[in-house]
């Protein structure tokens, strides 16, 4: 990767194939195009790579931090596949098990059995001491509902309507649904359209015994692309950070710097808004109604590092009355105090769909956290904070509501340009999962209009 500069402006060529956006979507099209000789040019206007799944520099350490927290599920086979192919798959630190904490430390284990799915969660599921008795047979109730029935019948509805249907107790709403479900789709569950929820459950509990499993990066999420720029240049691809887009037409790109860049397609994998106000107006169609029906949800990581340890799990799903703490995540750095030898340790906290978070300053937010950790894992009151840091994204996902899930996107349309990101049609949640799947659309399409314009006698420009 390199910056842009003078000298290159004025020595840039065409390309078959320029990519506008370096997340995960630009990053999977670019790859896949690369794996089948396209040579591709990726613009990306920060200086690092991955989007909203990555890291920037604290400035009161200059230690390389995550936005947020991210994490992958065994059932994301297409983002596992990716991380492989970029040589980081061993990066990940995975596990079997859930950790569930309510008020006062009582503590329950939601992990898989040796059972063939769906039933290798019963076993655990049956003993977990934060559901009643009453919840634990609704939820299995939903479940077998879950597994026969059709996402197209519940597309356009909310995920409400499936728990009113399935008869879903208040208790069971508020500490298994919602957890997941907020944490999954950054939505509220009650709000989300309800053939995402149900996917969700039906690829990440029902589908097998690994479907479940958590990986959580063991390095900071900028460091999983680093070999992205490599793989490119293998087939005379090139990723240049650094270069905002200002204008994206049919067969060009305009960057703030003023420089044109030609190419025979064009991919749009900015994010939703920026996509919309940057694709010229004349390169649009109807795909692009889906702006009028988008929303964004936020989502808060809060970065905590205590003087000692606090979290004796790799992570842990805070439940209960009051909690408003969803996930707390053991990260993988460890520093020595500065008064004592012993080992302190960095906690991230997540909360998903935090619209109420939004306007509070960053001492109220580390404070609440900090209450609600206080409530859950008792031990924890004995430690020191020595810093936190809460980092807001407002515009972290498309809200995932039944009106915005019947107009996404598809990769391809009428018009000259092709789109890339989570909020397209694929049938996932706002995942990295879902951003990597339509890279790879986003890819197959490309191939398609290239082939169309070799039929026709039109030549990839070199």
């Amino acid at each position: 990767m390199r910056e842009p500069s003078q000298s290159t402006a004025s020595k840039a060529r065409s390309y078959p194939v320029v990519i506008a956006g370096g997340g995960l979507a630009g990053i999977a099209c670019a790859i896949e195009l690369t794996h089948r000789g396209v040579p591709t040019l990726v613009l990306e206007s920060r200086q690092r790579l991955g989007g909203r799944a990555t890291s920037h520099v604290d400035p009161a350490t200059s230690e390389l931090i995550d936005n947020c927290q991210h994490v992958t599920l065994g059932c994301c086979y297409r983002y596992i596949n990716l991380c492989h192919m970029l040589g980081v798959g061993r990066k990940f630190a995975w596990t079997t098990d859930q950790t569930w904490i309510e008020p006062g430390g009582r503590r329950s284990r939601i992990g898989p059995v040796s059972l063939p799915a769906p039933a290798h969660y019963g076993p655990s599921f049956a003993f977990a001491k934060f559901l009643s008795t009453k919840s634990k047979a609704a939820i299995a109730v939903a479940m077998g509902a879950i597994s026969l029935t059709t996402l197209n019948s519940w597309r356009g509805r909310t995920f409400a309507e499936f728990l009113a249907y399935t008869r879903q107790p208040e208790e069971a709403i508020e500490r298994f649904w919602q957890p997941v479900i907020v944490s999954a789709c950054n939505f509220d569950a009650m709000r989300v359209d309800a053939s995402l929820a149900i996917k969700v459950f039906r690829d990440g509990f029902l589908a097998s015994r690994s479907a479940g499993n958590v990986g959580v990066p063991k390095v900071p999420l900028a460091n999983l692309y680093d070999n992205a720029a490599s793989l490119l240049s293998r087939a005379s691809g090139e990723i240049r950070t650094g270069a905002s887009v200002a204008k994206i037409h049919e067969n060009h790109v305009e960057l703030a710097s003023g420089e044109v860049i030609k190419a025979q397609v064009v991919v749009c994998a900015l994010p939703p808004e920026r996509a919309y106000s940057t694709v010229d107006s004349a390169a649009q169609d109807e795909r692009f109604a889906f702006y009028e029906r988008l929303c964004h949800s936020p989502i808060l990581g809060v970065h905590l590092w205590f003087d000692r340890l606090v979290l004796d799990t790799p992570h842990a799903v805070l439940v209960g009355k009051g909690i408003e703490t969803q996930w707390l995540f053991q990260k993988h750095e460890s520093r020595e105090t500065s008064s004592k030898q012993d080992k302190g340790q960095c906690l991230h906290a997540v909360i998903s769909g935090a619209d109420s978070w939004m306007d509070l300053t960053e001492d109220a937010i580390i404070a609440q956290v900090r209450l609600d950790i206080a409530a859950c894992l008792g031990e924890s009151a004995a430690a020191a904070l020595i810093r936190g840091k809460a980092i807001k994204e407002r515009r972290a996902t498309f809200a995932a509501t039944p009106n915005f899930e019947q107009v996404r996107p598809d990769a391809a349309g009428s018009g000259p340009i092709i789109l890339a990101g989570d909020y397209t049609n694929t049938g996932w949640p706002a995942t990295m999962e879902g951003s990597v799947r339509s890279g790879e659309s986003a890819a197959n399409a490309v191939i398609a209009v290239l082939s169309r314009l070799a039929s026709t006698g039109g030549m990839a420009p070199r």
